[in-house]
């Protein structure tokens, strides 16, 4: 096929404008959705089971479970993954908090297969954004039900999800959050962080361990006309909080040390420094 003959899915399109004008804006925008999500509402304390306590979420968790695991290896083949850097979180025993870039819907089970490079295993819960629990089909089902931990917009909801992270991590498990926020599909570069999945680490005395996924082209094009993609991600050293500074300082010394890793993997990977408000989608992939 020759460059006259792709065509390019409409609403792929808009969203890579929506990414190109906010990396240009900077601040504040590098947070902003850029999908054309339904509308959602309010996730209310009683509505969600975070720990799965309950019968029913326990028995709604296994068969999600079982869908991921098949997921899981669909994922894998897709995306052809590798992981770098297993070394560096073989020996970790104990729970974490677990950073990546977020770029596609897919990922999080990209970053699943990473964490099971430990010698002890943990479970791996996720904490995903308020619209993604009310979305309907398999898709939404899993969203719901495997070992999701859905952010709210009403406060004492979120006072649940702190409880439950804080319990899942002491047992000895992992949580992956996305500090970027939003998703910007097949975004590769770092992109500003929210300070929260430092403060979660911090707080409860566990390490974050910094994920960067980097991307290259298969040499074939979806259906939506843009190259698919290889993933690799690469796992970073994690790092510890500091039992001599305070909760805050850790948090700040965490976020960081996961923004400057994570911005010298694109650049080792990529060849070139990061730079904003230049955004192409062939500029490294």
């Amino acid at each position: 096929m020759s460059e006259n003959d792709i065509v390019l899915a409409p609403d792929r399109v808009e969203v890579v404008e929506k990414i190109k004008k906010y990396e240009a804006e900077g601040g504040e925008s590098f947070f902003l959705d850029v999908e054309n999500d339904p509308p959602s509402r309010t996730i209310m304390p009683d509505e969600v089971d975070y720990l799965n306590k309950k019968l029913s979420s326990k028995i709604k968790c296994f068969f999600a479970r079982i869908i991921e695991w098949f997921a899981q290896r669909v994922v894998k083949k897709k995306f052809d993954i590798t992981v770098e850097g297993a070394e560096n979180i073989r020996d970790i025993t104990g729970g974490a908090i677990i950073t990546s870039n977020h770029f596609s819907i897919f990922e999080n089970l990209a970053v699943k297969i990473a964490s099971e490079k430990t010698k002890k295993k943990h479970k791996f819960w996720k904490v995903i954004r308020e619209g993604n629990y009310f979305m309907p089909g398999i898709i939404g089902f899993l969203l719901k039900n495997c070992r999701t931990l859905p952010i709210s917009s009403n406060l004492h909801t979120m006072q649940k999800l702190d409880k439950a992270i804080s319990t899942i991590v002491k047992k000895g498990d992992f949580v992956l959050v996305y500090p970027e926020q939003a998703m910007w599909w097949n975004y590769p570069k770092p992109r500003e962080y929210r300070i929260g999945a430092f403060h979660y680490a911090s707080k409860n005395n566990v390490p974050v361990i910094p994920c960067f996924v980097t991307f290259s082209k298969m040499g074939t094009r979806g259906e939506n006309g843009y190259p698919d993609l290889k993933y690799t991600i690469h796992i970073m050293k994690p790092i510890y909080p500091d039992p001599t500074k305070t909760v805050r300082e850790n948090a700040r010394l965490m976020h960081d040390y996961n923004k400057r890793v994570c911005h010298e993997k694109y650049e080792e990977i990529y060849g070139i420094p990061v730079s904003y408000g230049d955004y192409e989608v062939d500029l490294t992939i």
